[in-house]
Parts: structure tokens; sequence; C-alpha cells
């Protein structure tokens, strides 16, 4: 099992509920290849201990993953990360992200940032995962 003690960052202020951060921290492991098929997540007792959060609170989380088809259950081990399918046309795939993207841009706009500065933002974080899959 890896250690994740350090590579998930919970922010009770934030307005996003904790579990929802522990699925998008996942997720984006998962898409920066810094979680690998196979790959085993901490178990509900020892994400909570580390997060100091309430178990029902990872497990709420890893089941919403799990739903999702991102992980799943290896009776008696944990969670596990499932082999990524692309399902869908590649239309689908950026319709889908499109969706997200304009939520984005919006959250920028209401921050009072340029054009400019929203792309040099996913810029830096596309750099960033390129950086996480070479670990």
């Amino acid at each position: 099992m890896t250690d994740f003690s350090i590579q998930f960052e919970i922010r009770p202020s934030s307005g996003v509920p904790i579990y929802r951060q522990i699925m998008d921290q996942v997720r984006a492991m998962i898409a920066s290849s810094r979680l690998k098929p196979g790959d085993m997540l901490p178990s509900v007792r020892q994400l909570s201990s580390e997060l100091e959060v309430n178990m029902m609170t990872v497990s709420k989380a890893y089941a919403r993953l799990e739903v999702e088809g991102l992980i799943e259950r290896v009776r008696g081990t944990g969670m596990r990360v499932r082999p990524q399918e692309h399902t869908g046309s590649l239309e689908d795939r950026q319709s889908e992200l499109r969706e997200m993207a304009d939520a984005l841009i919006t959250r920028g706009q209401q921050l009072g940032l340029t054009e400019s500065q929203i792309i040099s933002v996913v810029r830096n974080v596309l750099k960033e995962r390129r950086s996480w899959s070479k670990i």
C-alpha cells in the first residue's frame, strides 16, 4: 500500500464537502498517473485517521468513486484503482469537459481573473500533473 499522508490536502473551510475533496483528489491522482491501475488506496480507517475526518466521510467518497468505476473493492484487502476505460466518443468526452471548463471560467471571472490568467492557471495545473506522472 502506498503512503498517501502527504498527498491528500483537506480544507474544511473551502465550502467543498470533505468527501468531495477526497474524491476530487483521487480522480486527479488517477488522471495524472500518480495512482495507477492496481494501486491500493489507504484503508478507510487509515485515511480518516491521517486526515482527522470521520470514517463515514472517507467511506462515502470511496463508495461514490466505486460507483463511478474508478476504484473497486478487493475482498479482505481494501480498495484499488481500476484500469481506466474511455467510454463514449471523443465528442461526448469533450462535451463533458466543456461543462466543467465553463464552470471554471465563470469562477475565474468571479475572482476577477483575466482570460490569460485563467489560461495560465490551467497550463500550470497541466504542467504539475505532467511532473506528477514522472514520480
